[in-house]
């Protein structure tokens, strides 16, 4: 990073960490709550975001509703809503076709009956979640010289539908824009956008990003071979990651 000269600020969303939860969250409410913490930190007129996984939607919130103030933006194994039409049909089921059956249950009762998601998540007949993992990351997980230390215990201390619920509410959700509508923040090349994508990802599957990345051709799209959703874990690609923004 001093190489860099760049600084990274993480913050926990809406219910994570010791931040407050806020039931009534949505995907344009992330892009303002970025960008009051921007300012609140001094950070300046415009910066750099980069999301991971499902803090991929914040990302497209921010491309969407406060392009201005971006620099850049870097999308690393992200989230993707699956209903957006602007996706094939095909394209859609066959990426809820690659999950396991009760991953698949998960997302449509996140998007169908949003009110149902805590039930669901918590009853003890039908299973709701696999957490498959690529052979490629669970390799990668086994010659680490320490496993990811995520904190479970702290990140969820308010509570499992404070954060992990109402983000996959807000995100499986209907959207007021879809990929479709947004428009390149840099006409000029002042900056750029990123989706760094792992071929191996058994979550997000890369059918999904690689399609949207040819309707929005000033995205730059980095397809990984070898690698999963664990792509931000690899020392290498990491920095990469960081480089392509600056």
């Amino acid at each position: 990073m001093e190489d860099l000269g760049i600084y990274v600020v993480q913050f926990d969303r809406a219910g994570y960490g010791e931040s407050d939860p806020n039931p009534a969250r949505t995907v344009k409410s992330e892009a303002f709550d970025i960008q009051e913490l921007a300012d609140k930190l001094h950070l300046g007129p415009k910066f750099y975001v980069i999301g991971i996984s499902l803090g991929g939607y914040p990302i497209y919130s921010c491309l969407y509703y406060i392009p201005h103030r971006l620099l850049g933006a870097a999308l690393v194994v992200p989230f993707v809503n699956l209903w957006w039409k602007s996706f094939p049909a095909n394209l859609s089921q066959q990426a809820l076709e690659l999950m396991p059956v009760p991953d698949r249950w998960t997302c449509r009762v996140a998007h169908y009956t949003p009110w149902l998601l805590y039930w669901w998540m918590t009853q003890k007949w039908f299973p709701n979640f696999t957490g498959v993992t690529s052979p490629t990351d669970l390799d990668f997980i086994k010659h680490m010289s320490a496993p990811p230390n995520t904190c479970p215990e702290k990140v969820r201390q308010q509570g499992v539908h404070e954060c992990l619920h109402r983000e996959m509410i807000a995100g499986f959700g209907k959207w007021e824009f879809e990929h479709a509508n947004i428009n390149n923040p840099f006409p000029n090349n002042e900056g750029s956008v990123h989706i760094w994508q792992g071929y191996e990802d058994k979550w997000i599957p890369y059918q999904l990003n690689r399609h949207l990345s040819q309707k929005l051709p000033w995205i730059h799209y980095h397809e990984i071979p070898g690698v999963g959703h664990l792509l931000m874990n690899h020392a290498t690609l990491c920095e990469a990651i960081f480089k392509a923004l600056l």
